[in-house]
């Protein structure tokens, strides 16, 4: 079934309310909140995150309604709004096309001199609204906790979690005496370098900063990108699979991209929060499943209840 028209209509304000949000986005403290946002919810697009973000700018964890009651036990708040995200719907519809020529792949031309046809099913993706709702907006059963405290230059689960990151390195990773730059990427060596004696937090920091670098920025098509470009993309890849394990690195990380939206086009900015959104989503689920203790559910209790839209 095609979307209606109302449907159309509906995903195409969203839409148009997501665009307008980009460039917005880019301001350092709204920045901020939607690498936090991504970090807590890495596993949606970065439309979507956006969409949550601009609806409820405090949401720690959502999902649907029977999502909620079925895998949480828990229940949505009665009068509580749905947060509207973008689904994706796929479909068929029949169509009647040109009878092919198995052999020449050409047109069978029919007695009255015109193409002969057949009807086939031809697939379509479209977009349709959906609600999720913030675990402040529900009720119910508690939530387990990951119980991460404030970090003083330690990590829990430091060994592991580096491991697994560096198992996810395409390049080896090795230790070198302290110099200016905590560490570098080397294309010419196929290596990354990380400095010796640094805190934990600084020193996972700087491996999956790297590391984003090694993935993204030696490919051919990273070639148009300048150097800052790179930059804020790998060290904003770092905030966020950081964040989403309880380390805060935003004293570190946020001076990197303060500047960076000026005199950028809207295509580019979209371009740009698109890889930062895959790329840490592949490595929070690759490191998760490396090491399965790190994932457990890591909402917080509320801390202030969604506003109602």
């Amino acid at each position: 079934m095609r979307p209606s028209d109302d449907t159309r209509a509906r995903v195409k304000a969203l839409t148009e309310q997501l665009e307008t949000g980009v460039k917005a986005v880019f301001e350092s403290e709204k920045y901020k909140a939607y690498l936090n946002a991504m970090s807590r919810f890495h596993h949606y697009s970065f439309g979507n995150v956006m969409l949550i973000l601009m609806q409820c700018s405090e949401a720690s964890m959502v999902a649907g309604y029977t999502t909620w009651k079925k895998q949480f036990g828990r229940t949505v708040k009665k009068g509580e709004h749905g947060i509207m995200i973008l689904a994706p719907v796929m479909g068929s519809r029949l169509i009647n096309q040109d009878r092919l020529n198995p052999d020449t792949h050409q047109p069978i031309i029919g007695p009255d001199g015109e193409p002969e046809k057949e009807p086939v099913f031809v697939p379509y993706r479209s977009f349709r609204v959906a609600y999720v709702f913030d675990v402040s907006q529900t009720e119910g059963r508690e939530l387990p906790s990951l119980g991460v405290g404030e970090l003083s230059g330690e990590v829990e689960h430091f060994e592991r979690i580096f491991a697994a990151v560096e198992a996810l390195s395409p390049v080896p990773v090795e230790y070198r005496p302290a110099q200016k730059f905590k560490g570098c990427y080397s294309h010419l060596e196929q290596k990354i370098y990380l400095n010796q004696g640094m805190s934990q937090v600084q020193t996972l920091k700087t491996l999956i900063h790297e590391t984003a670098h090694a993935l993204l920025h030696a490919r051919p098509e990273a070639a148009d990108k300048d150097r800052h470009t790179k930059e804020v993309e790998a060290e904003s890849i770092a905030y966020v699979v950081c964040q989403h394990f309880g380390i805060d690195t935003a004293d570190y990380s946020f001076p990197y991209v303060t500047s960076w939206s000026s005199g950028k086009e809207l295509d580019e900015l979209k371009a740009s929060l698109d890889c930062i959104s895959k790329t840490s989503s592949g490595l929070i689920t690759a490191m998760e499943s490396a090491c399965p203790e790190l994932a457990v559910d890591k909402a917080e209790k509320p801390k202030e209840k969604c506003v109602s839209r």
